[in-house]
């Protein structure tokens, strides 16, 4: 079970040092195995991946494009409150994602000198969606509307048949109500592969986002240069800040959420209060009894989840942005003062009634996070993701011969003398 210590220093830095176990590299024999299922599939096609499908999943569906039709099936079958908030849930993502579009601009200057910047969609997108007991509908709202909303002509999904064959409902109603333009059934190394790469029926696309198991990450990190990737997800972690008046009945809640991901997940409680951490210790054994995923729970907070006890509110803030989680509550009497500290965190979930949850499935930011502390550097999923930037600059002859000798001393000082050249023969 998780284990309480007292911040001095030590068990902190033992704690990084074992977060940092969780993102080592890839075992070689996966890199190979993907490896060659990318050559193959670049080299076959179609062939390729009916024979991997056929391999993994022990059938091949008799057509690999599903129809619009099945689509708009879907959301008729589905339980319509699931529908419903799928609905209610894509709305706040639009709401959100739609603030965060940028436009192209143009800035005249003196002597007739125009600079500017072009944004523009990227023109075709897959995102690959695990289909299996791993099933996430809220992640194809996650991923497909940005790309909407940036202007993303086409999107293309792929997801992995059930063991029946066919696709899971939920996963195509989500996909109806996101926009996405086609649905393939295929999953794996091998997806990502004929996104990547195009066959006789899948398009190649110019980026790839979405979850997947090791298999799928690891190809698209093979892959990132043939497209663009989303990022290298890790294992999923919370970090949650707590002072007397947090309610450990809802912190051992909000752990749990996050270690019921994976064995690998994890979930980590910093608090001022000793009398917090023990009852929150309490509450994870009580709570922990009726929940569908124990053994896994129990065996994340065991291995990758901790609760320290801080001297002060500012330590643990300065601990979080050492840590840089994926999610951070701030389980504080005043969330709000803190907002200017944290520096380092993918999303961050302030007071008692903002749990981890609410951000994965309906406030309307994204749930695709940086993790294993990478969000000291990156950002989480967004409109930005799907486009790309281009400058444009036009000089007139008066507006380059005042900037020529400056020009040519810079290029002569680098020893490219056919970049001062480019300037001189102009004059």
């Amino acid at each position: 079970m998780i284990q309480v210590a007292k911040a001095d220093g030590v068990c902190e830095r033992r704690l990084i040092e074992q977060l940092k176990q969780r993102s080592g590299e890839i075992d070689r024999s996966v890199t190979a195995a993907v490896t060659e299922i990318l050559d193959q599939v670049r080299l076959y096609g179609d062939t390729a991946v009916r024979e991997y499908t056929m391999k993994f999943d022990g059938s091949v569906p008799e057509n690999a494009e599903v129809p619009k039709e099945a689509l708009d099936a879907a959301l008729e079958a589905c339980d319509q409150k699931f529908v419903y908030a799928l609905y209610r849930a894509a709305d706040n993502i639009r709401d959100f994602h739609a603030r965060q579009k940028q436009q192209s601009w143009l800035e005249p200057g003196a002597d007739g000198v125009i600079l500017g910047q072009r944004i523009r969609a990227l023109h075709r997108v897959g995102i690959y969606v695990p289909g299996g007991t791993a099933a996430y509908p809220s992640s194809v709202l996650m991923n497909a509307i940005p790309a909407k909303i940036a202007g993303v002509k086409e999107i293309i999904m792929v997801t992995p048949p059930q063991k029946d064959g066919n696709p899971n409902p939920d996963i195509l109603a989500a996909a109806k109500i996101a926009g996405v333009d086609r649905v393939f059934l295929m999953g794996g190394a091998q997806a990502v592969a004929a996104l990547a790469y195009g066959t006789e029926t899948v398009p190649n696309v110019d980026k790839i986002v979405g979850p997947g198991n090791i298999y799928v990450a690891t190809a698209k990190k093979l892959l990132y240069g043939t497209v663009d990737i989303d990022m290298i997800a890790g294992p999923s972690e919370i970090l949650v800040v707590a002072d007397e008046t947090a309610n450990p009945k809802f912190l051992a809640a909000d752990l749990m959420s996050q270690a019921e991901h994976d064995k690998m997940a994890s979930a980590i409680l910093l608090t001022t209060s000793t009398t917090v951490a023990n009852k929150t210790v309490e509450e994870l054994e009580r709570q922990m009894q009726t929940l569908s995923r124990r053994e896994i729970i129990e065996q994340s907070l065991t291995d990758f989840g901790a609760i320290i006890v801080c001297n002060s509110i500012d330590e643990a803030v300065d601990f979080a942005n050492e840590l840089a989680p994926e999610h951070l509550e701030m389980a504080v009497q005043n969330p709000l003062e803190y907002i200017g500290r944290i520096d380092n965190a993918g999303s961050v979930f302030l007071g008692q009634y903002s749990p981890e949850p609410l951000g994965d499935y309906f406030a309307g930011p994204n749930h695709v996070l940086p993790t294993s502390g990478t969000a000291r550097f990156f950002s989480p999923l967004s409109v930005d993701s799907f486009i790309k930037k281009s400058s444009f600059i036009y000089y007139t002859q008066d507006a380059l011969s005042k900037a020529k000798d400056d020009i040519i001393k810079l290029a002569e000082t680098e020893g490219l003398t056919a970049h001062a050249n480019s300037i001189q023969v102009r004059f």
